[in-house]
């Protein structure tokens, strides 16, 4: 393991108790040099989603804990606290749930693709309604990746 995935885990380990006490799920912690700071990035997420208010709380929470624990880091850093974009890869059963409702283009284990709204998800499968077809069972182990495709029209302005 790299010395940046060493300090990330460390980072996540310091962190995890002040994220989750604000009922959300820690998702991703990343590093990254920036002239003499290091930038942490700080992915968090939340059935519903986080709002901007939601985030501020987290950060300064994160940043207290940071700031308590000096040894962590030997220089300045910049933190930054985010929710997951519309582009990240659904990965777990929780990514699925949370997605419940969107469409989303899912690449297949056997080369294929599917395109469709997904209806349900349970921990291990999605059920997804195609535009121009029946609605099917896709277990998890079948997908090779899943992305929530933008939408720029509304859902009954589909069909």
């Amino acid at each position: 393991m790299s010395t940046d995935a060493v300090l990330a885990e460390t980072v996540r380990a310091a962190i995890e108790p002040a994220v989750t006490a604000h009922e959300v799920d820690l998702e991703t912690v990343s590093l990254a040099a920036a002239g003499r700071r290091t930038v942490i990035t700080v992915v968090v997420d939340a059935d519903g989603g986080v709002d901007l208010d939601r985030v501020a709380d987290i950060s300064r929470s994160i940043s207290d804990v940071l700031d308590a624990q000096p040894e962590i880091f030997d220089g300045p850093f910049v933190l930054e606290v985010t929710s997951p974009g519309v582009d990240r890869p659904l990965s777990t059963a929780k990514h699925w749930h949370r997605a419940q409702s969107r469409r989303v283009l899912i690449s297949l284990a056997n080369g294929g693709e599917l395109v469709g709204r997904i209806v349900a998800s349970d921990d291990n499968s999605a059920t997804i309604e195609p535009a121009d077809g029946e609605v099917v069972v896709v277990p998890f182990a079948d997908v090779r990746s899943a992305i929530v495709q933008v939408e720029f029209t509304a859902r009954d302005e589909e069909k």
